[in-house]
């Protein structure tokens, strides 16, 4: 009898998680990945989304989605381009989503059975008001942090960093250490947060406090890669913490891309050497003016390695795409690079070919260069990206700072240091390390592997 009711609880799966994830490429993906985890665990899946950069339902028919199109942004990659126009996006995103965002909770609440329990929420932590409306339909909500563990910790000391006066600081080249949350200095510091002014702290604000509020959190990181500052977190943030990650190591092609991949990326390095490619690509969201892209056209051209160079349509400011390119400077580069539009990342960086990426550094990039072994180049412009670069360069020691901007000069010496220096040679060896942490802590018995079973049994309580 009793393993007759263990066979309808397995046919019958562990209830229902309604997740919902902040619209922009490097939080749907994580999400959507976070999706897959629980529901080979046993759990239906509902996505519920904005008609803004909604995902491709196509590709996931495992799971049931909700669109909360009548009141979601619409005309908001208007918004997009800066770091002030994106926390304005995401603070309008938090304003007109409250109440189809509720009205969709009720009503599939409302619609759920006894067979297939609602559990619980799973929000982005940028989404800040979807607490609110988990406390008022009585639903524990469980926040997804898609950074890492120290860049929240250096969002968390913004009050700490303010009375301190750092902010206030006129000299936004100094490399003086904050000695509150090292290894950043104080230009990275004003970089993170001085072009953001108050509506930044507002919402920064807001974040902690309703992940504060949450039942827990899941991160995208495994506890090997960020053991010093997991304390503290948990010091912070006194709810279960969850790291389970790397989230795309659990699933061969776990992206779901907004932009169309160029499969012509993969087929170029299938031609060339093993560990002989530089890629480059700045992400989702991240633009550049013409003298910068010209400067980065350059010091790739000056650098006599080859490469492979994702430039977005939109990257460069005020162009549809490669028509800023003077002829000349163009057959430089056509010379030894391959350009495209976007790139399938995890296959691109999992390549033989590909020996060190020169990214932005957000976190998924990082995430899945630690996964692949390859050395990093790293240009922050905004956010947790420049927490991320000094940690890549400081505190791993798997890549380096371009400390002075995009200039050929430095981007040609930067380059050389890492693809043929003895240097660049050290930190593949470090990175390496890396990749076998990784490897590791999602087998059974490893970090992520565990800490996966226990949320799995947290969310069962509910």
């Amino acid at each position: 009898m009793e393993k007759q009711e263990e066979l309808q609880q397995r046919k019958l799966g562990k209830g229902r998680l309604l997740l919902f994830p902040l619209p922009f490429q490097g939080h749907i993906n994580p999400m959507l990945q976070l999706a897959n985890i629980l529901h080979s665990k046993g759990f239906n899946i509902t996505i519920i989304h904005t008609s803004f950069n909604s995902p491709n339902i196509s590709s996931y028919p495992h799971f049931t989605f909700e669109n909360i199109s009548e009141d979601s942004p619409t005309g908001c990659t208007d918004l997009l381009g800066n770091v002030n126009n994106i926390i304005l996006l995401v603070k309008l995103i938090n304003e007109v989503c409250f109440d189809p965002f509720r009205d969709c909770v009720k009503k599939l609440i409302s619609n759920s059975s006894a067979e297939d329990p609602i559990r619980c929420l799973i929000s982005d932590a940028l989404l800040y008001f979807t607490q609110a409306v988990a406390d008022l339909v009585k639903l524990p909500r469980i926040v997804l942090r898609t950074s890492s563990l120290f860049s929240f910790h250096v969002f968390h000391s913004l009050p700490l960093l303010l009375q301190k006066g750092y902010l206030s600081m006129e000299d936004s080249e100094s490399e003086t250490p904050v000695l509150e949350v090292p290894p950043l200095k104080i230009k990275d510091v004003l970089l993170t947060f001085k072009n953001g002014g108050e509506a930044q702290s507002e919402m920064l604000s807001k974040i902690i406090s309703e992940t504060k509020e949450a039942s827990g959190i899941i991160w995208n990181s495994f506890q090997e890669l960020e053991q010093s500052i997991l304390p503290t977190i948990q010091q912070e943030f006194p709810i279960p913490n969850f790291t389970i990650g790397p989230f795309h190591k659990y699933f061969t092609a776990s992206a779901s891309s907004l932009l169309a991949q160029d499969q012509t990326a993969l087929s170029w390095l299938d031609m060339q050497a093993p560990l002989s490619v530089l890629y480059v690509s700045f992400g989702s969201i991240a633009a550049i003016d013409k003298t910068e892209f010209f400067e980065m056209a350059w010091g790739l051209a000056n650098s006599k390695q080859k490469f492979l160079w994702v430039v977005r349509p939109g990257v460069i400011r005020g162009s549809e795409w490669l028509e800023p390119f003077p002829a000349g400077l163009l057959d430089a580069v056509s010379e030894r690079g391959h350009i495209v539009k976007w790139a399938p990342q995890q296959e691109v960086l999992a390549h033989p070919a590909t020996a060190c990426f020169w990214s932005h550094c957000g976190w998924n990039s990082t995430l899945e260069s630690i996964c692949e072994g390859v050395p990093m180049i790293c240009s922050p412009s905004f956010g947790d990206q420049l927490t991320n670069a000094r940690y890549v360069e400081a505190v791993w020691k798997v890549g380096l700072v371009l400390e002075n901007g995009i200039k050929r000069e430095e981007i040609t010496k930067a380059i050389r240091r890492v693809m043929i220096d003895q240097e660049g040679k050290e930190m593949k060896m470090r990175m390496s390390c890396l990749k076998e942490k990784v490897n590791f802590c999602l087998t059974k018995g490893g970090s992520s592997n565990k800490s996966l079973d226990s949320l799995v049994s947290f969310i069962l309580t509910f």
